[in-house]
């Protein structure tokens, strides 16, 4: 039994150096910046990070879909498996800035929240900070909202002026899994943060929070992916998130049908 469990990891293991050994032509498609360095430091966290992917049936290259949570300082990465995301690993947040509540303005050393997207060209192989890639702050939510800041990363190391700081050792798997989805035929992923994990409970919790609207419109994303297991679409109109579920518009046609028939 334990000798066919680890074929089947070597299979895994095996086909993942394939799929990652092909990422420098889809690399220069893709405008996904790497040099030699960051090269070198994906591939100390290879070996680990393949065989914990075969272990759970995943393969590197996969789309990946992230959300972090500032409290209890969590950032979660998922991997899509047919048409769903399944969880893949959790990890420590090193350090983070400010308090749960969005950014507001540069040099407010405040963590944003909200829906972002990560794009090849916001990778950072030259970070200072070990390896790193830009939320994407501000998106145009934040911008509507008069929000300004830039460079807010996540990246290794262990200091935060606004930045999410994951270690060393755990960027360099977060940047290999992301790259990697990037490289292979993911055009861009999503990242999602929030203040915590918006349960009902929380959402209680912290009512008398004056960001409690503002989070009740993330509460809807959240929402979404939590029933779902795919990355809702999400837009801004008029100042707020704007969601798009694919899964309850589909049982709202469905009740709609039923009541016509």
């Amino acid at each position: 039994m334990h000798q066919h469990v680890h074929r089947a990891i070597l299979i895994a293991f095996l086909f993942s150096m394939a799929v990652y050994s092909a990422p420098n032509t889809a690399a220069a498609q893709t405008n996904l910046p790497t040099t030699p360095r960051a090269n070198r430091l994906m591939n100390s966290a290879r070996d680990r990070v393949v065989g914990e992917l075969a272990a759970k049936g995943f393969l590197l290259g996969q789309p990946v879909f992230m959300r972090i949570f500032k409290m209890p300082g969590e950032l979660e990465v998922w991997i899509k498996k047919d048409d769903k995301y399944e969880l893949f690993k959790t990890y420590d947040i090193c350090s983070y800035s400010g308090y749960p509540g969005p950014k507001l303005y540069e040099g407010d050393w405040q963590s944003p929240e909200g829906f972002y997207t990560v794009t090849p060209g916001q990778m950072n192989p030259n970070s200072n900070y070990h390896l790193s890639f830009n939320v994407g702050f501000p998106n145009a939510f934040d911008r509507e909202r008069k929000r300004t800041g830039s460079s807010i990363m996540v990246h290794g190391g262990c200091s935060s002026r606004g930045c999410f700081a994951m270690g060393n050792k755990k960027m360099e798997e977060i940047y290999l899994l992301a790259h990697s989805a990037l490289a292979k035929s993911q055009k861009s992923f999503s990242l999602h943060i929030f203040p915590f994990r918006m349960t009902p409970h929380n959402m209680a919790k912290f009512s008398s929070s004056p960001w409690i609207g503002f989070w009740k419109n993330l509460q809807q994303g959240y929402n979404a992916f939590e029933i779902s297991r795919q990355v809702p679409t999400v837009t801004t109109v008029d100042g707020k998130y704007v969601v798009r579920d694919q899964m309850r518009l589909a049982m709202g046609e469905t009740r709609q049908a039923s009541r016509i028939q």
